[in-house]
């Protein structure tokens, strides 16, 4: 049976636009040998602000994909049936369906909409409450960086790919945390900033009191 497949003769994977599970991944369509290196991130949005213990699970949950949520909207549009939409897992190899997944947890908190908990954010400019996902494609048609604030042992949990992938397709150009676990801070090219005690007080009480993350150019 195996022997009997149709193999195309070229040397490099032949990607099926129609494939739910599995995708050109968009961060590899444009690398270069030589890396463009660090960039200012001035005048950013904060999508989400988080407490402490925001793990990975929390960026980039785990089982079945939830009713209701991007990920499903997008699988329901190109067709899927509602009872084959799968789960994260299975959907890992694109791109598109985990995106839309990324601060999909329905236990996450976010200071922005005042305690309520649940995978929602506040577009800030229009003050809409929207999926992460929703946000953060607002955001990036207009060209507007976005950061994630977060307390004390960001990213704890295992080391997920798509909790680093992840907000960086959404458009999240740095983490700003309290602290973060040992395996993120050595195992990631690009880590989150860890801050001082009154470096993120001053952090929480700009975005709290201008509801706008303006503090010059900050390279990452």
């Amino acid at each position: 049976m195996w022997n009997s497949l149709s193999i195309p003769s070229s040397s490099l994977h032949t990607w099926d636009p129609n494939s739910t599970y599995i995708d050109e991944p968009p961060y590899l369509k444009d690398m270069t040998m030589d890396p463009l290196g660090p960039r200012a991130v001035k005048d950013a949005y904060c999508l989400l602000n988080f407490g402490d213990s925001i793990a990975t699970d929390h960026i980039s949950p785990a089982g079945s994909i939830l009713k209701d949520i991007p990920a499903e909207k997008y699988l329901l549009e190109l067709g899927v049936h509602p009872k084959d939409v799968n789960s994260y897992g299975t959907c890992c190899g694109n791109d598109e369906v985990m995106v839309r997944c990324t601060f999909a947890n329905i236990h996450l908190v976010n200071k922005l909409l005042n305690g309520e908990v649940g995978p929602k954010t506040i577009h800030i400019p229009t003050g809409e409450k929207l999926s992460a996902f929703d946000a953060a494609m607002r955001y990036k048609a207009v060209g507007q960086d976005t950061i994630v604030l977060a307390g004390a042992e960001y990213r704890s949990g295992n080391s997920r790919d798509w909790a680093a992938k992840g907000p960086m397709l959404l458009g999240v150009k740095a983490a700003i945390a309290k602290s973060l676990v040992r395996i993120h801070r050595s195992n990631l090219v690009d880590e989150p900033d860890e801050l001082d005690d009154e470096q993120y007080d001053k952090s929480c009480c700009l975005q709290v009191e201008l509801t706008y993350f303006n503090h010059g150019s900050y390279d990452i």
